[in-house]
């Protein structure tokens, strides 16, 4: 009940500070915004709307692109299909791969044919990584509301803490297309380990997503990584007044700082149903930065030229 009266709490204080914000400011800064964590139908999973709708959506709103994600299939193939039928050239419109075994798991075969199709990210485990089922028993963190056929619990190391060969195959690749690599949902060591390996393989695109939320990260490790060049992101989702709020308005000022706005983004984190749509979620979790004393280019970067710069759309 403790958790519950505190999240209670976390959205209302939430709610209070977004009132606090002009439409008008949030809506100037939505424009040019890029949004990298989209989860969007179909799905396993109930989804609000589906890739299509998300991107008329984020297009009315002035954004620049959207990046697509689902745990178990990629949406790249299909962005050549969505890009003909929303016909606009200016908005851009991104997806890769999660690399649970429901899509091959550490499969460097699967990995080179989705890249040679246009991925932009490739995803270390989420809902099948060994952190994220172990997370999900204790019921703590990142458990899953979808139950899919039992499966090994991955991890990128050998039981010695060695990148696994076929793992450094992947990162060869990721390095070769020069994509994205996403911690997914490793425990820190994991990715600390996976970090790198990637980088003495030439991946220079490191990505770590919302890192507080069940991946045991301390401040130091997000400052540390930061540091050495990987872009944390931030999921609104876990901050604004949703069913995954999990910390209050000020954590979330200290989860950015850690990282520094300059290294830091912000991604939706959502589209799931009975939550706000990934553009709401969005606009709501500008409007909470303002109330907590960021600037409107402090927020800017975090929402447009950070999240551009990693999928290449650096001018």
């Amino acid at each position: 009940m403790a958790a519950a009266d505190q999240a209670t709490r976390n959205r209302e204080e939430a709610r209070h500070l977004i009132a606090t914000i002009d439409d008008g400011r949030a809506n100037a800064l939505l424009k040019g915004a890029y949004d990298l964590h989209v989860h969007s139908g179909p799905s396993t999973m109930p989804r609000q709307v589906d890739h299509l709708e998300a991107a008329e959506e984020a297009v009315a709103a002035g954004m620049k692109g959207l990046l697509f994600k689902d745990h178990h299939y990629s949406v790249a193939p299909f962005i050549p299909l969505l890009d003909r039928v929303l016909a606009r050239p200016d908005f851009k419109m991104y997806s890769g791969l999660v690399l649970n075994n429901s899509t091959g798991g550490f499969n460097p075969y699967v990995v080179d044919a989705q890249l040679k199709m246009g991925a932009r990210l490739i995803w270390m485990p989420t809902a099948q990584a060994a952190n994220h089922v172990r997370s999900a028993h204790r019921k703590t963190r990142l458990a899953s509301n979808v139950q899919l056929k039992s499966s090994p619990l991955l991890s990128p190391l050998d039981p010695l803490g060695n990148v696994l060969d076929p793992v450094k195959q992947i990162l060869d690749s990721i390095a070769e297309f020069d994509a994205i690599l996403s911690s997914g949902h490793l425990h820190v060591w994991e990715i600390w380990k996976l970090f790198d390996e990637a980088r003495a393989r030439g991946v220079k695109r490191l990505l770590i997503n919302h890192p507080m939320y069940g991946l045991h990260f301390s401040y130091e490790d997000i400052r540390d990584l930061a540091r050495l060049g990987a872009v944390v992101e931030q999921s609104a989702g876990l901050y604004i007044d949703s069913r995954f709020n999990t910390y209050s308005p000020q954590e979330l000022k200290e989860h950015i700082e850690a990282a520094g706005v300059e290294h830091s983004s912000i991604g939706s984190d959502l589209g799931q149903v009975d939550n706000p749509t990934p553009v709401q979620g969005m606009r709501e979790v500008i409007k909470l930065c303002l109330a907590l004393g960021f600037s409107d280019d402090d927020v800017r970067m975090m929402v447009a030229t950070n999240p551009a710069r990693l999928v290449g759309q650096e001018g």
